[in-house]
C-alpha cells in the first residue's frame, strides 16, 4: 500500500455539543461483557443485573442485648409494687447479644433490669412485651428479596450485605479494556529520556491516558509506539481493533497536516463521524467506529489530548458500563483578568482558584495545548462558549474543579514576578500542612499590585525598582496601593544578569555587546521588575532597545529566558543567576536586588499566611534557597515597609 501524503481537511467538523450527541446516539447502547465474579472482590464493579438475597439477615432470632430471655406473655402483672419471680432455665433464660433465643422465649429483659435472687431465680420489676430487645429472623434481609439493584456501582456496604445474603458469586459488567497506540516517528519511549536527540520528543501522553483509563473503571493496553508510516499505522489499528479491547485511541496524527493519517485510515476501515471539534484545547479530535467498536483520535499536544478524552472517552467508559459520566465539582467565581477568546472555539481555560477577602476569584494561567504544567498548576477550568469572545475582569464565571473544593479556602494566591524560591515555599508549605495549597501566575510585579489592588490575591512577588531613588517597591506601592494598607517582607536579595551560553560562544561581556548584529536576545514581558531594571541598565549604558536584536520577544519566567537560551534561540537574556545555574548556563552579574513579598493587611489572620511567614524566616528555608545559589537570604522574612494606605509607618 502506497504512503499518502494528501492534506486531511476537517470535513466531518462539528460543536462540541454537536460532536458529543453524534457520538453518544452511535455508543450508547454498548456495553462491556458480562462476568460472573467474587462478591468479596467486586468492589466498585458494576451490577448487570438486580441481585436477589440467597438467605435472610438474620436467620435466626436473636437476643439484642444482654440479660434473660423469656415468654412475655408470662411475665405480664410484674411491677414495682408486685414483682414477678422467674425460675433460670425454665421460665427465664441467660443469654448474651447475638444469642440465638430458646424455642419458649419470644422477648429479652436486659440485665440490668433483672435482680438475682439465690442461684436458681431471677426478679423483674415490669412486664416484657413480645419481641422486646430481640432481631427477629428477616429483621435485616429476606430471603428472596432484591438486595441491589442492576447498574448499580457497589461499595464497601453493599459487599458486606451481599456476603451476610449468602450471595458469593455476581455478575457484573467486565472492565472497559482500551487499546493505547502513540503515534509519532518522533517519539522515544520516556527509559530513553536521558539520551533524546534534539527533535526527539518523550512519550508520555500514553502513560497519562492510561491512568485516566484507570481512573473511569477499565483496564488500558499501552502498546509500542508506532513510526508516522500509513501501512504501520495501518496494521497497528486493525490489529487493536481485532484484539479484546472494547476501545481504541490512537494518540497524535489526527490533525490535518500530511502526515497525519488516523482520519483516513479510521475511514478506510470503518467510518469517520467526527473529524475536528470546535473546540480549545482539543480541536483535532477524531471519532469513528471500525467493525462495531470505537475508535478516537486524540491530539498529539498533552492537555489537547487530555481534553478530547474527558469529553469523549470518558463518558464513553462509564456508558459501556451501563452508567452516566460523573460530574465535576463546581464553585462560582470571579474572574481576575481579561481573557480574551476565539469566536467559533468552545475553550477551556486553566485557572488557579481561591478565597481573597471572602470572594472567591479565578485566574487565568498559561493556555498553551502543548503545557502539561499548566494542568498541574490549575485548580480549575472555565469553559467560554464558542458564541464568546472572552471573559471580562469581574465577571462571574463556573469553575470545574480539578482541586476538592474544601480546600479551596486554604489556598494562597500569589500573582506578580516570578521567582525559584516560590516552588520552595509551595513544597515547604504543603510538607509543614498538606491542606494549604500555594497557587501563584506569574505576570510580573506590576501586574502583581494591581491584583492586590483589586482584591484578587493575598499576595504578591516584587522586585520593582525606582529609577530615581534606587529603592525597590516602595514608590509604586504609593501609586498602586493608595488605600490599601500593607506589609512588605523581605523575601530575598537576589543576583540579576545576563545569561549565555556554556563557555560564552559569543563574547558577550555586558548590555553593551547585546546592540551588536549577531546577538539575539529574549526580554521579559513589560510590567516585571527583570524589564524596569533591564531598561534601567539600558539607560545607565546609554544603550537604546531598539537597536537589540529580540527586545520585543517576551517571557514570563526567569526559567523560560534560560530554556530559550539554553536552546540556541537566544544568545543571551535577562534572569537571576540561579536559573543560569539550574540549567549550566553561564552568567554576567548586572546587578543585586530586593525581591519581596507585598502583603495586604487583609490577609491576615490567616493560618497559611502565618505558617508562610514562618517559614521564610526559618533557617531550613533559608539553607534551600541558598543551595539555588546567588541569593543572599540572611534577613528572609524581615519587615521592610509597613504602608497604612496613606503613609509608611515609622
Amino acid at each position: 500500500m502506497a504512503q499518502k501524503r494528501k492534506r486531511n481537511v476537517y470535513l466531518k467538523m462539528q460543536t462540541l455539543d454537536g460532536a458529543l450527541k453524534v457520538w453518544s446516539e452511535r455508543t450508547c447502547g454498548l456495553r462491556t461483557p458480562v462476568e460472573n465474579i467474587e462478591a468479596a472482590r467486586a468492589l466498585h464493579r458494576i451490577t448487570a443485573g438486580p441481585v436477589v438475597a440467597a438467605r435472610s439477615v438474620p436467620h435466626y432470632h436473636g437476643a439484642a442485648m444482654d440479660g434473660f430471655a423469656v415468654r412475655a406473655e408470662q411475665t405480664f402483672g410484674a411491677g414495682d409494687v408486685h414483682p414477678m419471680r422467674l425460675v433460670v432455665g425454665e421460665t427465664a433464660f441467660p443469654v448474651d447479644t447475638g444469642d440465638p433465643l430458646p424455642e419458649e422465649a419470644n422477648a429479652v429483659i436486659m440485665i440490668e433490669q433483672v435482680e438475682m435472687v439465690g442461684e436458681r431465680e431471677v426478679e423483674i420489676r415490669a412486664a416484657a412485651f413480645p419481641w422486646q430487645h430481640v432481631r427477629k429472623v428477616g429483621e435485616d434481609i429476606v430471603a428472596g428479596e432484591m438486595l441491589i439493584p442492576q447498574h448499580h456501582r457497589l461499595r464497601p456496604s453493599d459487599i458486606g450485605a451481599l456476603l451476610a445474603a449468602g450471595v458469593l458469586r455476581i455478575s457484573v459488567f467486565a472492565r472497559p479494556r482500551v487499546s493505547i497506540q502513540p503515534t509519532g516517528t518522533e517519539l522515544v519511549p520516556a527509559e530513553r529520556a536521558a539520551e533524546a536527540a534534539p527533535g526527539e520528543i518523550i512519550e508520555f501522553n500514553g502513560t497519562v491516558l492510561a491512568g485516566m483509563v484507570t481512573e473511569c473503571g477499565g483496564e488500558s493496553v499501552l502498546r509500542e509506539i508506532v513510526a508516522d508510516d500509513y501501512e504501520s499505522l495501518v496494521k497497528a489499528i486493525a490489529g487493536a481493533v481485532a484484539s479484546d479491547a472494547d476501545v481504541v485511541i490512537v494518540n497524535a496524527g489526527s490533525s490535518a497536516g500530511s502526515e497525519d493519517f488516523t482520519s483516513s485510515i479510521i475511514g478506510e476501515l470503518g467510518e469517520v463521524l467526527v473529524h475536528g471539534v470546535a473546540m480549545m484545547p482539543g480541536k483535532p479530535v477524531i471519532l469513528g467506529i471500525i467493525s462495531g467498536k470505537p475508535v478516537i483520535g486524540v491530539p498529539g499536544y498533552p492537555v489537547s489530548a487530555i481534553m478530547a478524552f474527558e469529553q469523549f472517552v470518558v463518558p464513553l467508559l462509564h456508558s459501556l458500563q451501563a452508567l452516566h459520566a460523573p460530574s465535576f465539582e463546581t464553585a462560582e467565581a470571579t474572574m481576575g483578568r481579561k481573557t480574551p477568546s476565539k469566536l467559533g472555539l468552545e475553550e477551556f481555560v486553566r485557572v488557579i482558584v481561591g478565597r481573597v477577602r471572602g470572594e472567591m476569584i479565578a485566574m487565568p494561567i498559561q493556555r498553551g495545548a502543548g503545557l502539561i504544567t499548566s494542568l498541574v498548576r490549575a485548580d480549575g477550568m472555565i469553559r467560554i462558549p464558542q458564541e464568546q469572545e472572552g471573559v471580562e475582569v469581574g465577571e462571574k464565571v463556573m469553575v470545574r474543579l480539578l482541586r476538592p473544593k474544601g480546600q479551596l479556602d486554604r489556598t494562597l494566591i500569589m500573582i506578580g514576578s516570578h521567582d525559584n524560591t516560590i516552588d520552595v515555599l509551595a513544597n515547604e508549605l504543603k510538607r509543614r500542612d498538606s491542606r494549604i495549597h500555594l497557587s501563584s501566575s506569574n505576570v510580573g510585579s506590576l501586574g502583581g499590585l494591581v491584583a492586590l489592588r483589586r482584591g484578587q490575591a493575598h499576595l504578591a512577588g516584587s522586585h520593582l525598582l525606582s529609577t530615581e531613588t534606587g529603592e525597590y517597591n516602595f514608590s509604586y506601592i504609593e501609586q498602586y496601593l493608595r488605600g490599601v494598607p500593607i506589609r512588605v517582607v523581605q523575601l530575598a536579595k537576589r543576583q540579576q544578569g545576563l545569561l549565555v551560553r556554556p563557555g560564552n560562544p559569543k563574547d558577550i561581556r555586558g548590555i553593551e555587546d547585546l546592540v551588536r548584529p549577531d546577538v539575539s536576545f529574549i526580554n521579559r514581558q513589560a510590567g516585571s521588575g527583570t524589564r524596569i531594571l533591564f531598561d534601567y541598565s539600558l539607560a545607565q549604558s546609554f544603550v537604546e532597545p531598539g537597536s537589540i536584536r529580540g527586545y520585543d520577544q517576551e517571557e514570563f519566567t526567569h526559567m523560560a529566558v534560560a530554556v530559550n537560551v539554553l536552546s540556541g534561540r537566544a544568545d543571551a537574556g535577562m534572569a537571576i543567576y540561579a536559573s543560569a545555574k539550574a540549567l549550566g548556563l553561564d552568567f554576567l552579574p548586572v546587578a543585586e536586588e530586593r525581591y519581596d513579598l507585598v502583603i495586604p493587611e487583609s490577609s491576615f489572620p490567616n493560618p497559611g499566611m502565618d505558617l508562610l511567614l514562618e517559614i521564610i524566616a526559618s533557617e531550613s528555608f533559608r539553607e534551600v534557597v541558598k543551595s539555588l545559589g546567588g541569593y543572599d537570604v540572611s534577613a528572609s522574612g524581615t519587615v521592610v515597609g509597613r504602608w497604612n494606605g496613606e503613609e509608611w509607618l515609622a
